[in-house]
């Protein structure tokens, strides 16, 4: 990770909403929106399936092994586009959607999410840099929600802020009002990996107890973090290069998991 890859994450972040907007719009919606968030596979990011009205079933995938945005059919069918053709997000928000028309998919989209006509530069050698750590980043996630008692989600990356990361659930409920609704969810702590800027690691409870939790040492430079959002914080350049990295990383997660898992109990 380094500031020439910026550019490239800015296009795959525009490319990951384009993507994201048929799900979004023919995947069954699951309450807690996993269905726009893309699946980590070894070849690169995959939406929820979608049912095709005549039966089967479409997906479209970001293969970030050979560097397209393809939309395919359980029949076999695929069609791809070129991630380093200079598409801007609209471009291949619109191309998806007259792909996904010809299959019988059709509906009012969220354009709002994808439309940009900036120019859009990638390089697929800092594309395949990124995917690389991700797909590691998703494996120590992977071994760490296992290890864990208890209700997980799966590990995902979000379109919306480009991140990677996965829930873990206690069994307290909690009440919370969003948008004049007040609803109840389960008390959590999610970890994920965001590449923006200065990449770094979050590990954060919800509800957050910064009277508990806040001065509770953490290892190996992770902090508590409390201006503008409240968790943890472990600079993904204090672990890169770090051949115990990956163990190093599991170990922040466990310690945030120890310290934040008590405050959340029933």
């Amino acid at each position: 990770m380094h500031e020439e890859w910026e550019a490239t994450r800015a296009t795959l972040h525009a490319y990951s909403h384009a993507v994201s907007a048929l799900p979004r719009a023919h995947a069954v919606a699951h309450p807690k929106w996993w269905h726009v968030s893309l699946a980590i596979t070894p070849a690169g990011l995959v939406t929820d399936a979608m049912q095709l009205p005549g039966g089967g079933a479409a997906r479209v995938r970001m293969d970030l092994s050979r560097h397209v945005a393809a939309i395919e059919t359980s029949q076999g069918d695929v069609l791809e586009f070129d991630l380093t053709a200079g598409m801007t997000g609209t471009e291949l928000g619109d191309a998806l959607i007259a792909a996904a028309a010809d299959l019988g998919l059709e509906d009012v989209y969220d354009r709002e999410r994808f439309e940009s006509d900036e120019p859009r530069p990638y390089d697929p050698g800092a594309a395949e840099t990124w995917f690389g750590a991700v797909t590691d980043v998703a494996g120590v996630f992977r071994r760490h929600i296992a290890s864990l008692a208890g209700w997980s989600g799966p590990v995902q990356h979000w379109p919306h802020n480009f991140d990677t990361s996965v829930e873990w659930f206690a069994d307290r409920m909690v009440s919370h009002t969003e948008g004049g609704e007040t609803t109840e969810s389960p008390a959590q702590i999610n970890l994920g990996f965001y590449p923006a800027g200065r990449p770094y690691f979050y590990s954060n409870p919800w509800p957050f107890d910064a009277d508990a939790l806040v001065g509770i040492p953490l290892p190996h430079g992770a902090e508590w973090h409390t201006e503008g959002w409240e968790g943890t914080i472990l600079y993904y350049d204090t672990l890169a290069g770090d051949p115990s990295g990956p163990e190093k990383l599991a170990e922040y997660a466990a310690a945030v998991h120890a310290a934040a898992a008590p405050t959340l109990a029933g």
